[in-house]
């Protein structure tokens, strides 16, 4: 199980931590994700995790913006957004996969996150 949290209201420019706590499994096999739908528009990858090894990807549109991270201790793990445009306007998902598969098969609830301009 996954669960999102975080998301809220921010200006341009500002700043916001999502987290997504996992419960249920070890994580230890699985890659983490993070992804967004803006309104109208359809789901899109924003960033990745390795849970073992730490490895990230990230989407051309956030790189060095935002950073994806984890908590062991907490199995949780958390996207920082920085200088935030009003283009990342989105109901943001955690997602889990195992770490051979290309398929998402677990997703937590959305948070939505919305930029002021």
């Amino acid at each position: 199980q996954l669960q999102a949290s975080g998301g809220g209201l921010v200006q341009t420019g500002g700043s916001l931590r999502l987290s997504c706590a996992a419960s249920g499994r070890t994580l230890s096999n699985y890659i983490l994700g993070w992804f967004r739908q803006a309104p109208g528009k359809e789901r899109e990858f924003v960033a990745s995790l390795r849970w073992n090894g730490g490895r990230t990807e990230y989407a051309d549109s956030v790189k060095g913006r935002f950073t994806v991270s984890r908590d062991k201790y907490k199995s949780t793990v958390y996207l920082q957004m920085n200088s935030l445009k009003p283009e990342d306007t989105a109901i943001y998902y955690c997602a889990a996969r195992i770490f051979l598969s290309s398929d998402y098969p677990y997703w937590g609830q959305g948070t939505l996150v919305t930029v002021s301009s």
